[in-house]
């Protein structure tokens, strides 16, 4: 009997041994080859960071290098070296915390409603309705209405002695309301305006949101016996918790920015923000600081103080939106 006649299946099925993987080419050639082809890709986009360093970066690093000096509007590049004294000089200001004050309660007043009023509008279109197209369409149009254009109807409407709103007042036996004059009255006036331009585009958002939801989640809270608004509660809202936590950001950014309907409140165009500065906002201080009184270093500071508020809210909202992440796990 042969040798091959002795030997197993095993050894006779065995697979010869595997080659060694390839190296990859790194030879000079290859490598300037992947740069020739990557350069076009480099060319397309370089002009957006081309318009980003001009237009962004390029503001940003130069306001806060004012921002370190004592200089007027007419004179920017010949200012003082100050270092931080803007800084120590605007946290001892009373019209820089009136200011934050005013700021947070606008917010407060704009963003809870409008958020809320967003969240409802989107479930109510996420149903089949007649005419959905429609009222999308409607629900931007107060979002795509200029800032100077709404405000000034408002401010028409909230009028002390001819406005709308205080003649239905007085038509039920109520006082009219000075809605400029007062603090409170002055700062939900102003919350209103910001809640009729931005309700719409957070809906939109939620619905889109809304829509990605799988339907069969829906459909085992249906066989369980969940009422609409159960599923809403238990369905919905945690499924769109990145949703909700994102316009929260948004909206509460675009409140510390507040700047067009404070200022064309009055219908003067002041920058004081009332008698008192009772709506005055941070962005208003920073206007009336650098192109009122010329004083832009101290503009300057305003504007990265600013900043910083909204990098704190960012980075709470950042760190609870990550502890209840970890929460649901």
């Amino acid at each position: 009997m042969t040798i091959a006649s002795q030997s197993s299946p095993e050894a006779m099925t065995a697979s010869p041994p595997a080659a060694a993987p390839a190296t990859p080419d790194r030879t000079p050639a290859r490598r300037r080859t992947t740069l020739t082809r990557n350069r076009w890709g480099y060319a397309y986009v370089a002009p957006f960071f081309l318009v980003f360093g001009a237009f962004s970066l390029y503001p940003f690093v130069y306001t806060a290098w004012v921002s370190l000096h004592r200089t007027s509007l007419s004179d920017i590049d010949g200012g003082t070296w100050v270092g931080l004294e803007n800084y120590r000089n605007l946290l001892q200001s009373e019209f820089f915390w009136n200011a934050a004050r005013n700021t947070l309660t606008i917010g407060i007043l704009a963003t809870v409603p409008q958020l809320c009023l967003a969240l409802g509008l989107a479930h109510l279109l996420n149903y089949k309705l007649r005419n959905r197209t429609f009222f999308r369409t409607v629900m931007l149009m107060p979002y795509a209405t200029s800032i100077a254009a709404a405000t000034l109807v408002f401010a028409q409407l909230f009028g002390r002695d001819y406005g709308l709103i205080n003649t239905l007042l007085e038509s039920v036996g109520l006082n009219g309301i000075d809605w400029e004059g007062g603090t409170w009255s002055s700062q939900i006036a102003i919350a209103v305006i910001v809640t009729w331009r931005w309700t719409g585009y957070n809906a939109l958002i939620y619905l889109a949101a809304m829509q990605s939801i799988p339907g069969e989640l829906y459909e085992a809270a249906e066989i369980d016996g969940a009422s609409r608004w159960k599923q809403f509660l238990n369905v919905t809202i945690p499924s769109l918790r990145p949703t909700i936590l994102f316009t929260i950001v948004v909206s509460t950014i675009g409140a510390v920015q507040l700047f067009g309907e404070p200022l064309l409140f009055s219908g003067n165009g002041t920058t004081s923000g009332g008698a008192s500065g009772q709506y005055q906002t941070l962005g208003l201080l920073m206007y009336q600081q650098g192109w009122s009184n010329f004083h832009i270093g101290q503009a300057a500071t305003t504007a990265w103080a600013m900043f910083m508020i909204i990098l704190v809210i960012v980075g709470v909202n950042a760190l609870i939106g990550r502890l209840r992440s970890r929460a649901d796990r």
